[in-house]
């Protein structure tokens, strides 16, 4: 059963079943944020209750930090569906409005019980903050949440190569092209998707045809070659193939970043049809070559790179 999404606390309408409320930023669902959201869900399922995510867009940076806002690894639809795809049944994307950031944090807990009043227990990062000025913490509220007849549970952190897993990490792994690394904190392989486009059949002249989606994250990953698997709704396999993520400058002075995909084998999908893309390796920079000789040499190379990777898995 699909998850109830609502895009502002006051639009809730649910069953009169007790609520357990994840309460975070949650972007990219990484293994820290499952570690909280799991929480929610064993507790809910025990109970016959309900597992909620209460989190919010833009990021509160946007409008407290307007000049440097933390640029997102994922867009709020796709956080709804990693979010539903992990069970979650209830999700509330609050609007962090310039009105809700003026909520004092001991107004916090009432205004969730006006417009949740089946809400039971409350699960967060140990290091969460909520209310004007971030003033109030994991001591606050569970002081506030037993005035108000409720239950906290603050997760710790998960880590990974001994330091916390966080949204932050992940960030500078993709910026970094340490995509592998980023993909054991999110606990799946990171992904873009988007509707094949037509090209300008480059790729197919040289000899290796790809399939091109524009796709404009708030955060891009690093420019430069990847291993991806390509799936799609046309079919129900997963195929190896190697990737370019960037700019082009070898073939065209572009200021839209696309994926461009090289499957090494037959290939199921055309124009119109949206695929995912899931990257598994970095092999290289995106590199400007001074012909198309030397581009269609490099792509050669690219390729073979990106198949002995998956011999190798």
């Amino acid at each position: 059963m699909p998850a109830a999404q609502f895009q502002n606390i006051e639009d809730v309408r649910l069953p009169a079943k007790p609520l357990h409320l994840a309460i975070g930023m949650f972007d990219g669902v990484h293994l820290g944020h499952r570690a909280v959201i799991d929480m929610a869900l064993q507790s809910a399922r025990r109970c016959g209750g309900m597992a909620g995510v209460l989190t919010f867009a833009p990021h509160p940076t946007v409008l407290l930090r307007p000049d440097n806002p933390t640029r997102l690894i994922c867009d709020p639809a796709t956080k709804a569906r990693l979010l539903a795809d992990a069970g979650i049944e209830v999700i509330i994307t609050q609007r962090f409005t310039p009105e809700f950031a003026q909520v004092e944090a001991e107004a916090f807990l009432p205004l969730l019980l006006k417009h949740l009043p089946q809400l039971t227990t409350i699960y967060v990062g140990e290091n969460w903050r909520f209310g004007r000025g971030r003033r109030g913490d994991i001591t606050m509220l569970v002081a506030e949440a037993k005035r108000h007849g409720l239950t906290v549970v603050s997760t710790a952190g998960v880590n990974e190569n001994g330091k916390p897993i966080s949204s932050t990490r992940v960030r500078a792994c993709l910026e970094a092209g340490e995509i592998e690394e980023a993909n054991i904190m999110l606990g799946y392989s990171y992904f873009s998707e988007g509707v094949v486009t037509p090209g300008k059949s480059l790729g197919r002249g040289l000899g290796y045809p790809t399939l091109n989606i524009v796709w404009e994250p708030e955060l891009c990953p690093r420019f430069g070659v990847y291993a991806v698997e390509v799936s799609g709704e046309k079919s129900a396999g997963r195929y190896p193939a190697v990737a370019n993520y960037g700019l082009r400058p070898t073939v065209e002075s572009s200021t839209q970043p696309r994926v461009e995909a090289h499957l090494f084998g037959p290939c199921p999908f055309a124009g119109g049809d949206r695929i995912r893309i899931e990257w598994l390796r970095f092999l290289r920079p995106e590199s400007r070559f001074s012909s198309i000789e030397e581009l269609t040499a490099q792509i050669a190379r690219d390729r073979a790179g990106a198949e002995a990777y998956f011999r190798g898995k």
